[in-house]
Formats: structure tokens, C-alpha cells, sequence
């Protein structure tokens, strides 16, 4: 993880109360979803991402089956786990590989899913389940563009043999089939508007299912193109590869390896997995902030007695997210107004910046901070430029999981 030095420069101190003085826009809604890139964490010795990568697919048990608790290793936060250099770096990577000429210009704010829960939590600490904890935010400004890096206070944890920490991975284990060899993990990056914002989103995705329909099969010619088009784009970023595996790059000055590997599954098609015990039966209201600000449109909510799991339904809640956001206009204004106070405070500050929440003062604090830089030193060129020399000047056409050709950034 980038390391950020506090400094005693108090930018503003914002309470729950100061937003009620601030204008809201009359509507607060998520518009405009696009699709940008997506990749998966590879198990290796050095930080590999997979692009575009594909999330596991589901394919629920057939009949209901007793399975072991959970155990080993847990990832909080795989991307600061696995590259702590630079959590943000494989975002970005993924991004240019799938759009080359990208204009991060347009963009007001990068962040994760997480960062955006956070700050909804302080608006109403109701909407998280373990109530409100403290937390920080890093942040970095370039032009016009603002960075949230998400920090926490540890990025994995082990569960021992004889802790209980419920059955969750081990029936996504049972439940899915990898797509990707080694994977670890799958994240999606998407961009909608908010609040007349532009934002860009990084979330992981936990599953996707397949089309309802029969799966079409592109022609020779067709993968041909898209396997050429991704390839040739790997390659002007000195590609090295085997006939045994896929290609691989690694950017210069960077130690993220990336491989070419995976096919786009249209945001319409994922879903998010959750599990619990058969009498506390799970709410929509406890999971649906994550998934509308990731704007996944498909449930599980798995049921277990004693260890054994029911057949299980996919449902989807897409229209039950659109009422909840219709229903919570008050704290979505707000939401949207935070993030523009925000974002007009640090942008004074061309740079870093934090942002806490400590319980005991109840109080936003933006202080100035110094530090490394969140991103290797070559993406931030993306700023002045809308792509660089190496770029190709094509768009990046790359298998689709349901057999179509389709271009990174187009709208699913």
C-alpha cells in the first residue's frame, strides 16, 4: 500500500448535521452504466491479473448436500493483499488494455464499492449491519480526476481450525465451476453517473449464469479477430510468451505481470452469493446498498441447518435496487452531495488527502497528506494524453461470454 504521512493540515470537518445546510440535487440516481473492463487475481509468485478474466460460473447443487465451515485463508481486500505497491495499478491496466484510447479526463472520481458504502454509512449508520466503525480513505488528485484508495487495517485473515466463521466459501467452492485457471478472484470495473458526477467502479464479482437461451458460437473468422485484436495490444507492451500458456506482459517500471486470458460476461449476468443460517433469514436491506452501487442484478441468499445447504434459486432483484433507490431519495441526495464537497475541498489540495471517520468524534476530517503516489509514474501520461504512443488506435474487441464480439466501454 501506498504510505501516506498525515500532516497537522486540518482541510474541514464535516458532520451529519452540516449536510443538511448543503444543496442537494433535486434526484439522485444511478444513470449511463457502461461496462469498462474486468480481471482476475492469479495464484503466483509475483502479482499476476488475468484480463479481461472471467467470474465463476454458477452451477448450483442439484440436490441438498452437508458441507465442512470455513477455513484458511480470507481476503478483506485481495487487490492491496496481493499488490500492497499499488491496490489501484491492475484497475487501470485492465482499463487501457480494453480501451486504449480511454479518456480518464472525463472521469471525476475512481474508487471502489467499498469506499462508497463507507461514506453512506456515515450518512446513516443504519445501513450497515455491525453499525458504523472508524475508517480512512486516501486520496489522490490529478486534473480533474480524484482517487479513492481504500485502506484497512488488515487486507486477510486466517481462519483457524477450530473458529467458526460460517460456510460462505466453501459453498461458493461447491457451488461454481473457475473459469480461469489459478484464479483467485474476479473484479469488475464499471462508470455511470451519480449526482452529476462521473465515476468510475471497481467491485468483485462473485458469480454469473449462463444465458437462458442456447449459447452462440462465434465463427473461426470472428475469434480470430478478437483473439488478434487483444494480442496485438498485449504485444506493443513487449509481450512474452509460451505455446503452453498465455500471453504475458509486464509494463515497464511496474511488477504486475498481466495475462491475456478470459472473455466479458455482461454485467445483466452476474450475481452476488450470500449465506446464512436457516432461522435469520436474510434481508434485501442488509445487502442492497452493494449492489446497487455495483448495480449487480441477481441474489442467492443460501439457507443452512446445520450445515446442510437447500437447493438454491437465483432471483433478480434489479427492480427491487431501482425501488430502494427510489425509496431512499433523502440519503441519496446527500450521498451525492458529500461526494461533491468532497471533492471540491481536496481538489484546493492537488495531491493527497485523507479522509477519516473516528466513532468517538462522529465527525468526516479531511486532513492534507504526503506520500508515494497511488499509481506507477507511466499511467499518469493518461491525463495529458488520450492514449500514448504505444497505443494502437483501435478499440480492443474481446470474446464475450455468450459467443457476440463485443467492444470494451460499449454499454451492456
Amino acid at each position: 500500500m501506498p504510505t501516506l504521512t498525515i500532516t497537522s493540515t486540518t482541510i474541514a470537518q464535516i458532520s451529519r448535521l452540516d449536510l443538511q445546510d448543503l444543496n442537494t440535487p433535486s434526484l439522485a440516481s444511478i444513470t449511463d452504466v457502461k461496462h469498462l473492463s474486468s480481471y482476475n487475481w492469479i495464484e503466483a509468485p509475483t502479482p499476476t491479473i488475468a484480463v479481461p478474466g472471467c467470474p465463476p460460473l454458477w452451477s448450483a447443487l442439484k440436490v441438498p448436500k452437508r458441507l465442512q465451515k470455513d477455513s484458511s485463508l480470507i481476503y478483506i481486500t485481495q487487490n492491496a493483499a496481493r499488490h500492497p505497491d499499488s491496490p489501484l495499478e491492475p484497475l487501470f491496466r485492465a482499463l487501457y488494455i480494453a480501451s486504449p484510447l480511454y479518456d480518464i479526463r472525463s472521469i471525476n472520481i475512481v474508487t471502489d464499492r467499498n469506499n462508497i458504502r463507507k461514506l453512506l454509512s456515515f450518512i446513516n449508520p443504519g445501513s450497515t449491519r455491525n453499525g458504523l466503525d472508524t475508517f480512512t480513505i486516501n486520496i489522490e488528485t490529478t486534473k480533474n480526476t480524484t482517487i479513492f484508495c481504500r485502506e484497512e487495517a488488515t487486507t486477510h485473515e486466517l481462519i483457524g481450525p477450530q473458529e467458526f466463521r460460517g460456510y460462505s466459501h466453501e459453498f461458493e467452492k461447491a457451488n461454481t465451476t473457475n473459469q480461469i485457471s489459478g484464479s483467485t478472484g474476479h473484479h469488475r470495473i464499471i462508470s455511470y453517473r451519480f449526482g452529476d458526477l462521473s465515476f468510475i467502479i471497481r467491485h468483485k464479482t462473485d458469480r454469473y449464469i449462463k444465458l437462458d437461451t442456447n449459447t452462440i458460437i462465434p465463427s473461426p473468422n470472428s475469434q480470430e479477430r478478437e483473439n488478434d485484436s487483444l494480442s496485438n495490444l498485449l504485444k506493443s507492451l513487449s509481450l512474452s510468451s509460451s505455446t503452453n500458456s498465455p500471453p504475458t506482459t509486464t509494463p515497464a517500471g511496474s511488477r504486475l505481470t498481466i495475462r491475456e486470458e478470459g472473455q466479458v460476461v455482461p454485467l445483466e449476468l452476474t450475481m452476488e452469493l450470500k449465506t446464512r443460517v436457516s432461522h435469520k433469514p436474510l434481508q434485501l436491506r442488509e445487502v442492497v446498498l452493494q449492489l446497487w452501487i455495483s448495480q449487480t442484478p441477481k441474489l442467492v441468499r443460501a439457507y443452512y441447518t446445520k450445515s446442510k445447504f437447500q437447493v438454491l434459486e437465483v432471483k433478480d432483484i434489479a427492480v427491487q435496487v431501482k425501488r430502494w433507490e427510489e425509496g431512499n431519495q433523502n440519503n441519496l441526495r446527500k450521498l451525492a452531495t458529500l461526494i461533491s464537497k468532497i471533492l471540491q475541498l481536496v481538489k484546493g489540495y492537488n495531491g493527497h488527502t485523507t479522509i477519516k471517520y473516528n466513532n468517538k468524534g462522529d465527525k468526516l476530517v479531511i486532513r492534507k497528506a504526503d506520500g508515494d503516489t497511488i499509481l506507477p509514474q507511466d499511467l499518469y501520461s493518461k491525463w495529458d494524453n488520450m492514449g500514448n504512443s504505444e497505443d494502437t488506435g483501435t478499440e480492443s474487441t474481446i470474446k464475450h461470454v455468450d459467443g457476440v464480439e463485443t467492444k470494451e466501454g460499449s454499454k451492456m
